[in-house]
């Protein structure tokens, strides 16, 4: 039986009324995680990284990983468009501790892809963390091409990537990457591939929706390093036919922290201009989290 596998949670950051960040909020929210299994990535794509400041985003690393106090992994992303901000940001969190440092690919700055291999090389070479590529092409327009991925796999702090392409094909171009390549290890963002990932050799799985469904996440990665597929596949079915449900609705990273915030209102609504709360849209997010027993 391989490696045993992992789950980090993409975790929310938590909001007072007048847009300030919550971090009591964000600390009973990291406490929730880790008492599910579960491991945290920070200031990624559903804890709003792209409305945080530079400041915000240090203290928010400094607050998670207190408060995870080694019970946990914590990787933090630090990608921003330019290569010399994210250098800054990802010193910052090499000088904190943490597990890793994830790299959202640039966004509104178009890269070549011997671009994006500066950009990473640059990045990897200036912190002792391991550093893990973040593939988001949908968010970014930028796409690490799964070649470039294997030119940069041969970094030595090049440690893997984390794909949420939500392409079956892209998974399984890292994978065979990850196969080949020592050192190099693909964690799944799809919520509905986190069984398959794991099934064709991914690590670990990095997840939006584990801020609504803990308990659930962290069953899939129990049963299957326990070699319960029939577990695993369960609680994969449950996650999947939430997910469908719930993403319905609109943008699954506004729907997830909406969902939260209908469960538990002190993580607040996400800063402007995301979407205003809508108490329609409340109320079916509501039918949806009865229907899985989640309030």
């Amino acid at each position: 039986m391989g490696s045993q596998k992992e789950a980090f949670v993409a975790l929310v950051t938590c909001f007072n009324d007048d847009e300030t960040i919550n971090y009591e909020a964000t600390r009973a929210q990291v406490r929730r995680q880790v008492a599910a299994g579960n491991n945290i990535m920070c200031a990624g794509t559903n804890g709003d990284f792209s409305a945080l400041t530079f400041d915000e985003k240090v203290r928010l690393t400094e607050e998670v990983v207190a408060e995870v106090d080694g019970r946990a992994k914590v990787i933090v992303n630090a990608g921003m468009p330019a290569t010399f901000e994210t250098v800054a940001l990802a010193r910052a969190f090499d000088r904190i501790g943490v597990d890793g440092i994830a790299v959202i690919t640039p966004f509104f700055i178009a890269c070549t892809q011997d671009g994006l291999i500066r950009h990473f090389t640059t990045v990897a070479d200036s912190v002792e963390t391991p550093v893990y590529l973040y593939d988001i092409p949908v968010r970014t327009q930028n796409h690490i091409e799964p070649e470039t991925a294997r030119a940069l796999a041969k970094h030595r702090n090049i440690a893997g990537i984390k794909d949420s392409g939500g392409a079956q094909e892209t998974l399984e171009q890292y994978m065979a990457v990850g196969r080949e390549e020592e050192g190099f290890d693909v964690y799944s963002g799809p919520d509905h591939l986190v069984h398959w990932a794991f099934q064709n050799g991914a690590k670990g799985a990095i997840s939006g929706l584990g801020n609504v469904m803990p308990e659930v996440l962290a069953r899939i990665v129990s049963c299957f390093n326990a070699g319960d597929e029939v577990g695993a596949a369960r609680a994969q079915e449950t996650y999947g036919a939430f997910r469908t449900d719930l993403y319905k609705l609109g943008y699954p990273p506004a729907l997830v922290k909406r969902a939260l915030w209908v469960m538990e209102p002190s993580v607040g609504a996400s800063r402007q201009p995301a979407l205003l709360p809508d108490p329609e849209q409340d109320k079916q997010i509501e039918a949806i989290l009865k229907k899985y027993e989640l309030i």
